[in-house]
């Protein structure tokens, strides 16, 4: 009874303008995730309307306008974004295990103990985030090095990121100095103790460092268009990206015959379904690494 009776006084001591301040907050937060959710809500419902009837509509999109997948079948069959998507899926099954290959071997040396000249070669890891050799040095780079107009190109050159290398070595820092010398005392060499006992510890930072290299080159199109000269090669961002914002024609010059016909008739609907498309595999990965994510950002944060 005794418990009962201070839940109801804890009920009667909520005034007004508690309620009030409740109800606003409440308001506001609704507020602010439609205002989030809207642009998104819109080009799903513009990439399943009809391309004449979305040009001429005007005001808030709530639901599509003469429902079609036209503009989804389109995008699945027009080579030039279908080789986009290779291209990017390639770019991304080379480069995200030779990334974390040499950012776990970069970790390791920054927190391995007792190694000749470690903070000279630290510093130099360090400055190398700050100042780089610039634009035209990196292209007459790439270029001398024959790997101008291929995919190597979009890969070798971002291979390790000092950033994720420094959280690597915070979250190896993180394992027992006993555990590593008794690995040693079996007769383990550095690559073993790294690939075979360190890395399945760390495996929510291994998860975080996947997930920022992957967003990384799936967002990446500054390097494609600069070090990539055949269409036939360009990742999907930059095909997005030639039609959204340079107004471009290049899925017109990319396609013929029925194809062509068929880029006419969806000219504004596809630019909304290729959105989608480009950004669907992204936030279906995120939930499965989700649960490594906050885990693995402490690790980096909270050490030094």
């Amino acid at each position: 009874m005794k418990g009962k009776r201070e839940t109801h006084k804890n009920r009667i001591r909520r005034s007004k303008w508690d309620w009030a301040f409740d109800l606003t907050n409440g308001a506001i937060m609704i507020f602010l995730v439609i205002v989030t959710a809207y642009p998104m809500y819109y080009i799903i419902c513009a990439s399943f309307s009809e391309s004449a009837q979305l040009r001429a509509f005007q005001g808030l999109l709530l639901a599509p306008i003469h429902f079609t997948t036209g503009a989804y079948k389109m995008a699945f069959e027009h080579p030039l974004i279908l080789s986009g998507f290779r291209n990017i899926l390639i770019i991304l099954a080379v480069s995200l295990p030779i990334n974390i290959i040499l950012t776990l071997i970069c970790g390791y040396f920054m927190a391995s103990k007792n190694v000749m000249f470690k903070k000279i070669f630290i510093i130099y890891f360090m400055i190398t985030m700050f100042i780089s050799g610039g634009l035209v040095p990196g292209y007459l780079n790439i270029r001398d090095l024959g790997l101008y107009d291929s995919l190597w190109a979009l890969i070798l050159p971002g291979a390790v990121s000092v950033y994720n290398a420094i959280i690597a070595k915070t979250a190896i820092e993180g394992i027992p100095d006993s555990l590593i010398e008794s690995a040693y005392m079996d007769g383990a060499g550095e690559l073993t103790i790294l690939f075979r006992i360190i890395m399945p510890l760390i495996k929510p930072t291994v998860a975080v460092l996947l997930l920022y290299y992957g967003v990384g080159h799936w967002n990446s199109w500054f390097n494609a268009s600069i070090y990539i000269d055949n269409q036939d090669l360009l990742p999907i961002q930059n095909v997005l990206r030639a039609i959204l914002i340079e107004n471009s024609d290049i899925l017109g010059s990319g396609a013929t015959g029925d194809v062509d016909v068929t880029v006419n008739q969806y000219t504004e609907t596809i630019k909304y379904a290729t959105i989608v498309v480009s950004t669907l595999p992204i936030l279906v990965v995120y939930p499965f690494i989700q649960k490594y994510f906050t885990k693995g950002v402490m690790i980096g944060a909270v050490k030094g």
